[in-house]
């Protein structure tokens, strides 16, 4: 499970990530990062936590498929978590095709969109 302070829970918070972070497409997934956004939030100068949200829309399957995509990428995400800079907000959208993916392909999918949005791929 994803720590609780590294979990992203606001709305303005997710628009902010999705609408001024910079994008990486894989084919089951979208990831959104805005990089050491700071936090209006959170109390005193230190830098705020990494924190990650996810989308998961009816496209992708029934309920039971849903949270089991979620569940997937929250488990993906904790081991990820302290490779992004602090204070980025990350936002992962699960495409239709992630509800068939396994957990293989979701990792697979997350690295790669993550490695070119923190610089380490190509177009």
């Amino acid at each position: 499970m994803l720590p609780f302070e590294n979990r992203l829970r606001r709305r303005e918070d997710f628009a902010s990530a999705v609408r001024r972070g910079r994008r990486a497409g894989r084919p089951t997934l979208v990831v959104h990062l805005r990089s050491g956004a700071t936090d209006p939030h959170a109390p005193g100068e230190s830098a705020s936590p990494t924190r990650a949200g996810f989308v998961v829309s009816k496209a992708v399957g029934n309920a039971v498929v849903r949270n089991t995509v979620k569940r997937r990428l929250r488990h993906l995400m904790r081991d990820r978590v302290a490779q992004i800079p602090p204070g980025s907000l990350v936002v992962v959208r699960a495409l239709p095709g992630s509800g068939d993916a396994d957990h293989a392909q979701l990792a697979r999918d997350l690295d790669a969109a993550l490695q070119r949005l923190m610089g380490g791929g190509t177009r």
